[in-house]
């Protein structure tokens, strides 16, 4: 059986609820959450999950420093990458094609856009006003797809 790490780094719970879940469907895997705490040594595992969220158009800066300092050991490794947004289609596309490097996207076994959540109870007072006056949205809201975390795992059982 392959070693699994699943790195991720979330700002509201999103995309730790992705990384739980998929957690959940591959328990062999463990779970690193850049936010709060450094990874294991990547030579100890087979296969890499590499996820995070969406904000202002961006994914967090540690999962795009962690895929830039690590982007030559990642590419001898089996590699998956998803993101957690609001959008679908095209925009959804844009944005994870702009979140990882085209190296692991090309070398990525399996790929995946899990949704997104504006959780106004987890924003402080700026995203909740940034959000209300540019996007127009003004309560929390839930595009959040579990179902796509379920197939993206079993994308990788295969």
């Amino acid at each position: 059986m392959s070693k699994i790490l699943i790195v991720y780094a979330s700002r509201h719970g999103t995309t730790e609820k992705a990384a739980r879940t998929l957690q959940e469907e591959l328990p062999e895997a463990v779970t690193c959450n850049l936010k709060k705490e450094g990874c294991p040594d990547l030579e100890n595992f087979d296969r890499i999950i590499i996820g995070g969220s969406i904000h202002a158009g961006r994914i967090q800066k540690e999962i795009r420093n962690f895929c830039q300092r690590n982007l030559v050991l990642l590419l001898t490794k089996e590699i998956a990458l998803f993101i957690c947004c609001m959008y679908d289609g095209q925009k959804a596309e844009e944005q994870f094609n702009r979140a990882f490097p085209e190296e692991l996207r090309q070398a990525a076994r399996a790929r995946a856009i899990f949704g997104g959540e504006l959780s106004f109870e987890k924003m402080n007072s700026l995203e909740r006003f940034v959000i209300k006056k540019f996007i127009g949205v003004k309560e929390s809201v839930s595009r959040f797809r579990p179902e796509e975390i379920v197939e993206f795992a079993r994308k990788l059982r295969d």
